[in-house]
């Protein structure tokens, strides 16, 4: 069983900087997939940015202002948010993905944190 926990959420004015944690616990955390992933009120859950072994994969809209990273002696990822925008403001979840796919939908995941609030204003 995994158990993943955020942090770091929080209110920051349009052009502000964040960076949320996710703690994990249980398991072998270098071997899972992580990945981050936002809802908006009144919407649905959307993948936001993604890293495995090598690589790190991120949503259109949020490319060249985010930066996911892990270290996983620490068990733990990590998503800098430069550049905010009100658009961004939602509940941003940690999750762990522990078996191979190629995709990174919410459906993908198999282990969630519980979430944390950036509200961004303008």
């Amino acid at each position: 069983q995994v158990q993943l926990a955020e942090s770091g959420g929080g209110s920051v004015q349009t052009g502000g900087s964040l960076r949320l944690s996710c703690a994990a616990s249980g398991g072998t955390f270098s071997n899972y997939g992580m990945g981050w992933f936002r809802q908006a009120p009144g919407k649905e859950r959307e993948f936001v940015a993604a890293i495995t072994y090598g690589s790190t994969y991120y949503a259109g809209s949020v490319k060249g202002r985010f930066t996911i990273s892990r270290d996983n002696a620490k068990n733990s990822l990590y998503l800098q948010m430069n550049s905010l925008k009100p658009e961004d403001t939602a509940v941003y979840y940690c999750a762990a993905k522990t078996y191979y796919s190629a995709t990174w939908t919410t459906r993908d995941m198999n282990y969630w944190g519980k979430g944390t609030l950036v509200t961004v204003s303008s």
